[in-house]
């Protein structure tokens, strides 16, 4: 048994620090029954797969003029889907949830999109500086009336609810001091959140307006549910040329929010004598133990700090080594065994983090998970909680989401963005596919990667892209339920003269899988390098060293067919795709640039559009390193122009408009699993088997 297990104690008292990884099974069922894991459900859990190969084209296409192309879902499916949600609980992380059996049998299936849900009719007047909680001051249209502007503190998706069905609510108060007494409403406390000034309580529908009265509430949002994709990923990124000059992530610890980490040889010091997961506590409410039995957690931390040694002592086909091999890892699990979790979950395990934060020296936050966008992320808990990481000198790096396939109201996938991918401080993480050579200039967008810009705001997203497809990691050799419910992700060892691989040669333990949920560890490990280099960085001057040095080199459009459905996938590889490239290490690291110190130096830009001319452009703002300085300026940063001419997908008023893409409540990891197929010459991979992917 793969071991390394030294005896330690954990805050919950176990002998061994062990997590889950979840990889990227979130399949239609699950989306459905957790009633909307957002942002990263595209390419999904299509458990036979997403697997796709893009290759590059000349000049666009327009996927709905071609025969089998993908147009908006079927108006049948959308809706049956949205009357299945509607009639489900979306605030208990367990009701709902599928059996790994039905996980697996519906892994064939579309990802689910949930129909749009009604905006919040609150905006901000103002943005505060700094950002602690929600601002006071609401503008409902001008109006002053009592009764609107209590209903613009209830979140969209809490409008409606059975006024005698209880629900766990999230009250953000405007301050850290005078919160009124709940109970008095009927609330029933269940935990304090005072890293976002909030409460978690339990309180029936009907008392969510009285509870909204009350002068010191900010915002009342749903205890929203949440889950949490190396052998050629380390040199497509130049990491090696980054670890040959002695940058290893030594001494820099990196907080991994997941489904847990579960001790395992590559995550030990060089000399196999004790573990580098130095900190392990889970947040999953009635279940203490912090190994992984979903298997996702593991395989994050592994591909930013996997030393690779399994894969050294036993002939595997590769070497999967991480970014930074030598990197400390706080394992903090907020997922369960199934890879849901929820927003409060999440926002302990952050608070921990920041809590920790010198002890353990974290500068590093991972968050391969989101769920769906339902108001502006100045009132969002979920945004709240990585700013205050991200103000607390802690790097906060989160996928993108995996919806890019998603063409519902004909949006092409745009606007897809989760949440907390959608809050301008953090660096949102895109995924590319290699086509399995390890090169930097072979990578072209994945279909299923989410795009922006963010519903509401219309913040540039994503800010940076990395291989994210068919990425290899290392597996919790026991209860990994990913693993067991798709075996053929499973990567086996081989003979001597590696020519032949399989069981009968020893038993797996790495495991392949594909989502932004696995690009994201890729930039939280370079990020460690850089601070391993250069400790006095602060967040923002992280986040524009990486985006300003990025590879810039995408082609215009690209195209992706999945093999799987036979459908073809046109990609205009533009801002809202690529953001401002992918990450390239060697680049960050050689690069001495520095942003302004000011907390959100190097937030990313909103834009706007222009109906009368029909284009896009970035809002011009002189605090952010982005505004008028010739080194930082547009051009620079994102390379190509940041206008678009005729595009039909900007015409679209559910991009522009206040509505949201799609209400997807559960906070997940990425949910591609299969990826897309490698490309060797000019031959197609598996073909069309199950879990081929895209040619």
């Amino acid at each position: 048994m793969d071991g390394a297990l030294n005896s330690k104690p954990t805050k919950n008292g176990g002998g061994r620090l062990r997590t889950t990884t979840w990889g990227s099974l979130i399949a239609l069922s699950i989306l459905v029954a957790a009633l909307g894991l957002t942002g990263h459900l595209p390419a999904t859990q299509r458990g036979a797969a997403a697997l796709q190969t893009i290759a590059p084209t000349a000049s666009p296409q327009i996927s709905a003029s071609q025969p089998g192309a993908k147009a908006a879902r079927a108006d049948s499916f959308l809706s049956s889907t949205a009357k299945q949600i509607s009639r489900l609980n979306p605030f208990s992380v367990g009701q709902g949830q599928k059996t790994e059996a039905t996980v697996a049998s519906s892994a064939t299936q579309e990802n689910a999109v949930v129909a749009p849900v009604e905006p919040a009719t609150a905006t901000r007047t103002a943005e505060l500086e700094p950002k602690g909680q929600p601002q006071d001051s609401l503008s409902i249209g001008g109006s002053q009336d009592p009764e609107v502007l209590v209903a613009a503190k209830i979140a969209p998706d809490l409008k409606g609810i059975d006024p005698e069905a209880p629900v766990d609510v999230i009250v953000q108060f405007k301050s850290a001091t005078g919160a009124p007494d709940l109970a008095v409403d009927g609330a029933t406390p269940k935990a304090d959140l005072p890293l976002v000034h909030a409460q978690l309580v339990t309180v029936k529908g009907g008392s969510l307006s009285e509870l909204a009265s009350h002068s010191s509430i900010a915002y009342i949002s749903p205890d929203r549910a949440v889950r949490g994709s190396l052998d050629h990923t380390v040199t497509a990124v130049n990491a090696d040329l980054a670890n040959s000059s002695g940058w290893d992530g030594t001494g820099i610890g990196i907080a991994v929010v997941d489904s847990g980490v579960s001790s395992n040889y590559d995550l030990n010091t060089d000399d196999n004598q004790s573990s580098r997961i130095v900190y392990s506590q889970s947040f999953v409410s009635g279940d203490s133990s912090t190994s992984d039995a979903f298997g996702h957690g593991t395989h994050i931390a592994a591909i930013i700090a996997g030393n690779g040694y399994s894969s050294t002592t036993s002939n595997y086909p590769g070497f999967y080594r991480g970014i930074a091999p030598e990197a400390k890892i706080i394992d903090l699990r907020a997922l369960d065994s199934n890879g849901a979790g929820t927003d409060s979950s999440v926002i302990s395990a952050i608070q921990q983090a920041i809590n920790l934060k010198n002890t353990y020296n974290i500068r590093v936050i991972n968050l391969s998970l989101a769920r769906g966008v339902y108001e502006s992320y100045t009132v969002d808990p979920l945004c709240q909680a990585v700013e205050s990481a991200w103000r607390a000198g802690i790097v906060v790096v989160v996928a993108a989401g995996n919806m890019g396939q998603y063409n519902g109201a004909g949006t092409n996938g745009y606007a897809t963005i989760g949440a907390p991918g959608n809050d301008p401080y953090v660096i949102t993480v895109g995924a590319t596919n290699t086509h399995g050579t390890g090169s930097q200039a072979a990578q072209t967008m994945t279909s299923y990667s989410s795009k922006g810009p963010t519903p509401f705001d219309h913040i540039v997203k994503p800010d940076l892209v990395a291989p994210g497809n068919q990425v290899v990691s290392r597996m919790t050799p026991q209860g990994n339920s990913l693993a067991t419910s798709n075996p053929q992700l499973a990567v086996y060892p081989c003979n001597y003269s590696r020519s032949s691989c399989g069981s009968q040669y020893g038993s797996a333990r790495y495991l392949r899988l594909s989502g932004t949920s696995m690009a994201t560890p890729v930039v939280t490990g370079i990020a460690a390098l850089l601070l391993q280099k250069t400790p006095s960085l602060t967040p923002d001057q992280v986040k524009a060293r990486l985006m300003k040095t990025a590879w810039k080199g995408f082609s215009s459009y690209a195209t992706a067919t999945d093999l799987s459905t036979g459908i073809l996938y046109n990609i205009e590889q533009d801002t809202f795709v690529v953001g401002a490239g992918a990450v390239d290490a060697a680049a960050a690291l050689a690069n001495t640039d520095l942003a302004p110190l000011n907390v959100g130096a190097a937030k990313s830009p909103k834009v706007t559009y222009d109906s009368s001319t029909n284009t896009v452009s970035i809002v011009s703002d002189s605090s952010v390193v982005w505004g008028n300085s010739v080194v930082w300026g547009n051009s620079v940063v994102w390379g190509n122009s940041v206008v678009w001419g005729n595009s039909v997908v900007w015409g679209n008023s559910v991009v522009w408009g206040n509505s949201v893409v799609w209400g997807n409540s559960v906070v997940w990891g990425n949910s591609v699993v299969w990826g897309n197929s490698v490309v060797w010459g000019n031959s197609m991979g598996r073909g069309h088997q199950k879990g081929a992917g895209d040619r």
